[in-house]
């Protein structure tokens, strides 16, 4: 049994977080500024510096738990399979599948986080003119920069290939011969 791994450079993904977080925030800000004429909602970020900063780290936890439920949803062993931690060299959260995926469910757990808590959350501040909501929202696709990368070299692969997280870096172990072989 072949195994390959790939995995993404968490330096790399640090400095696309980083790129991310100026590009997603100029492009929502112009749009919240085209949208509602103005450039905030009059909220001072101060006010609720630390409930927004608190609600920032419940919202990366919350990211993590989001990879974890969707991916158990495929996993052979279920929740059984999930593991969370810290890698510490890079203080990055992270949210490990032990069993092996089938490709399309491995991308659909790597999105689930940046759509649940920054793209709707975008989505919203923009329809309802929130710019807190706003702001949180770009962290937290920024958050989601290692997963993006990670998503895309996976969608790079055979749709019917099976994909297993790797359980100590950014990336995962591919097997080409399909399900029952990894």
């Amino acid at each position: 049994m072949e195994k390959r791994k790939v995995i993404i450079d968490m330096n790399k993904a640090n400095v696309f977080a980083i790129v991310m977080l100026v590009v997603v925030g100029v492009v929502l800000a112009g749009l919240f500024r085209l949208i509602w004429g103005r450039w905030t909602d009059g909220e001072s970020l101060s006010v609720s510096s630390i409930i927004f900063f608190l609600g920032l780290i419940v919202a990366i936890v919350v990211h993590e738990l989001i990879h974890g439920l969707t991916w158990s949803f495929f996993a052979p062993r279920g929740l059984r399979s999930i593991k969370f931690g810290i890698m510490k060299k890079y203080l990055n959260p992270y949210c490990h599948c032990s069993d092996p995926l089938p490709r399309n469910g491995y991308v659909l757990g790597g999105l689930m986080p940046g759509i649940v808590t920054g793209l709707i959350p975008a989505i919203v501040a923009l329809a309802i003119g929130s710019f807190p909501l706003l702001v949180f929202s770009i962290f937290m696709i920024s958050a989601a920069a290692g997963d993006i990368m990670i998503v895309l070299l996976a969608l790079k692969e055979d749709p019917r290939c099976t994909i297993l997280d790797h359980p100590t870096e950014g990336g995962f172990y591919v097997n080409d011969q399909g399900p029952s072989s990894l």
